[in-house]
């Protein structure tokens, strides 16, 4: 088969057509038609970063009362432990009176 220059000349312009880029205008027109690949509009962009603050906000509400929640466990736990101490030195401090009182007593 041998190539003309009809053939060569339709080969090079009709290929041409298939690779065209699509010029910035008609991409942008078409965004602007509310294709499911367009730009969301303001008002949905504020409705979203409405919603995203809010649902920021309840999380950040439910930490902080989880947080409040395990300080309050965390003190009354020192507080008991402070009980447990105080009484054990109470203990220690009236057994030391009494081995004291002892001890006196044998040296005398």
């Amino acid at each position: 088969m041998a190539v003309t220059g009809d053939e060569t000349e339709s080969a090079t312009t009709g290929g041409m057509s298939a690779y065209q880029i699509p010029s910035p205008v008609s991409g942008l027109s078409q965004a602007m038609d509310g294709s499911p690949g367009s730009l969301p509009s303001p008002q949905q962009l504020t409705e979203g970063a409405s919603r995203k603050r809010e649902l920021r906000l309840m999380k950040n509400r439910e930490a902080a009362r989880e947080c409040r929640r395990k300080k309050k466990e965390y003190v009354k736990c020192l507080e008991n432990r402070v009980a447990v101490l105080e009484k054990q030195n109470k203990m220690l401090i009236e057994e030391l009176k009494a081995l004291k009182d002892l001890y006196c007593h044998k040296t005398e």
